[in-house]
């Protein structure tokens, strides 16, 4: 997924649906990188990350200006768009399209993700960004190291 500015087919709302507990004001989706962190535009013009695996969402330039000259740099694009990882994921094969991503078999939010059983998948995005916004969002009062019961039931 070479293009992480090319967006504008993805339907932000759609997206974001499961993610609003944490993000409850409008944002226009301005980038993504093949793992599905999101980066999100406010109204106010600043410029924030949501990283859907750690379940965080953090402010990372004051304007989408500021945001693309930051990009452009090898320190930002290893750091937000995991270049090195994205690169060795599309060597296994892993080569989302548009509406898919990079996913893994244990979510990197438990530390079992860190098992070599831990495998990388490419999954439709929308699915992915909801499942670990609802995940996220369960597990969100749970201190770092706690220990979570993860059961599965279809949403009524």
């Amino acid at each position: 997924m070479e293009n992480w500015f090319g967006v504008d087919h993805l339907d932000v709302e759609r997206l974001l649906t499961e993610w609003r507990w944490l993000c409850s004001t409008p944002m226009k989706l301005i980038a993504r990188n093949a793992f599905a962190n999101l980066f999100l535009r406010h109204e106010s013009g600043e410029i924030y990350r949501l990283d859907v695996a750690g379940g965080k969402l953090t402010k990372v330039a004051d304007s989408e200006v500021e945001f693309c000259k930051l990009a452009a740099t090898p320190e930002k694009r290893r750091e937000w768009f995991a270049e090195a990882r994205e690169q060795w994921a599309a060597a296994q094969g892993l080569k989302p399209n548009a509406t898919q991503c990079v996913g893994f078999s244990v979510p990197l939010v438990f530390a079992e993700s860190g098992s070599q059983d831990n495998t990388p998948y490419v999954v439709d995005v929308y699915e992915h960004v909801s499942f670990l916004g609802d995940l996220h969002r369960q597990i969100s009062d749970v201190p770092d190291g706690g220990k979570v019961r993860i059961v599965i039931a279809p949403k009524p």
